[in-house]
């Protein structure tokens, strides 16, 4: 189950399966909430890459995604707290429907920055779903509209989510020892 990550694991703190379930029910009640409104997912790259794919193909409504990179990590575990867009979209959002799909949120600044700079540009309505959530960094307020888990403060990697850009292709969320990025 460990794959090629196994030595540098502490510990799997989230199941492949349990991942699937969650992700199933979350698009269940996205396509309820949205069954009208023809969404355009904007999915923030790289890491919400497979949990925008896997909640797509679980909303059983018309939808459109789009992509956009940020970051504010670099090479480094802890946010930086500066966010650049690295990739914006290339779809005009005015009088749309967003749900930016994220991988975690953290200390939050990265969605507040991305929700304020996605309302400037006059959209029907944004709100947020996360696979994970981790409140206890909170340097900012922010809730997601919808959240996959509530997670501990631990560096976590799988599932799309990365240190140096690899373990993304995992497909549970592992806690990485940090003998692995100290």
């Amino acid at each position: 189950m460990n794959g090629y990550a196994g030595e540098d694991l502490a510990e799997v703190l989230l199941s492949g399966e349990s991942i699937e379930a969650r992700v199933k029910e979350l698009g269940k009640k996205l396509a309820e909430d949205y069954a009208e409104l023809r969404p355009l997912l904007v999915c923030v790259l790289k890491g919400a890459l497979i949990f925008v794919a896997d909640l797509a193909r679980a909303m059983d409504i018309p939808l459109e995604v789009d992509f956009m990179a940020v970051s504010s990590y670099g090479v480094s575990t802890k946010s930086s707290g500066v966010v650049r867009i690295l990739k914006d979209l290339e779809t005009s959002i005015e009088g749309r429907h967003i749900l930016i799909v994220e991988d975690i949120i953290d200390t939050g600044l990265t969605l507040n920055y991305l929700v304020e700079n996605l309302k400037s540009r006059k959209p029907a309505s944004i709100k947020v779903c996360t696979l994970l959530d981790k409140p206890s960094r909170r340097r900012v307020q922010f809730k997601p509209d919808y959240c996959g888990f509530e997670i501990p403060d631990k560096f976590v990697i799988g599932y799309g989510l990365d240190y140096c850009e690899i373990y993304r292709n995992l497909s549970f969320i592992g806690v990485l020892k940090p003998e692995a990025y100290q």
